[in-house]
C-alpha cells in the first residue's frame, strides 16, 4: 500500500501516516520489545490488504509506533497497537488510538472493537479513558507462560466520538 493513501496528521513532532512494508524491520523490533508473544513478519505482511488499515506513528525522524486495524462488516477491529518502549506514557499511543478511531468513523465504521490482555493495566487504562467499554471476555485467548490468559473485549461506538476526533 503506498504511503500517500491516507492523509498525514501532524501534532507537535508526531506524524501519523500509512504504514508501508519498508517499515517492517522497525515494526518487528518494536513488536519484539513490546510483547512476550510477538507477531511474526509473515503475519504483518498478511495485513497489507484493502480491508485493513495500517498506521505508523513517527516521532521526529523515526518510527515509534504502529496500529493494525481490520475493517469487517461495518466495524473496525483493532488487532495490534504498539508504541516503542521509550515513547510509552508520552501520549503517543493515545494519539495513534484517536487517529484510528477518527479514520474508522470517516470510513463509515460504526464501532471499534479490540481485545486486550486482562493483565495489561496500561492499555486498559488508555482504552477506558478514551471511552471504550468492556463488552465481553474471551477465555484463554492469549498465549501465556504455562497457562493462556483471558482477553477483555472492548468496544467504542464511533458515531458518538467522531466530532471531537476529526479536528486532530
Amino acid at each position: 500500500m503506498p504511503r500517500d493513501v491516507y492523509p498525514k496528521v501532524e501534532v507537535s513532532d508526531m506524524t501519523i501516516r500509512a504504514l508501508c512494508e519498508d517499515d517492517l524491520p522497525e515494526v518487528l523490533d518494536i513488536e519484539r520489545q513490546g510483547y512476550s508473544f510477538p507477531w511474526s513478519e509473515s503475519v504483518f505482511r498478511g495485513c497489507f490488504r484493502p480491508d485493513y488499515r495500517l498506521w505508523a506513528l513517527d516521532i521526529g525522524d523515526g518510527l515509534s509506533g504502529y496500529a493494525v486495524v481490520a475493517y469487517m462488516a461495518g466495524e473496525a477491529h483493532l488487532l495490534n497497537l504498539c508504541v516503542a518502549a521509550g515513547q510509552r506514557r508520552s501520549g503517543a499511543g493515545r494519539r495513534l488510538l484517536r487517529h484510528l478511531v477518527a479514520e474508522s468513523a470517516r470510513d463509515g465504521m460504526s464501532q471499534v472493537l479490540l481485545e486486550v490482555r486482562n493483565s495489561n493495566d496500561g492499555a486498559l487504562d488508555l482504552y477506558v479513558s478514551e471511552g471504550f467499554s468492556v463488552i465481553g471476555r474471551r477465555p484463554g485467548y492469549y498465549p501465556g507462560g504455562q497457562e493462556r490468559e483471558d482477553a477483555l473485549v472492548m468496544a467504542l461506538q464511533t458515531r458518538t466520538r467522531v466530532s471531537g476526533l476529526l479536528s486532530l
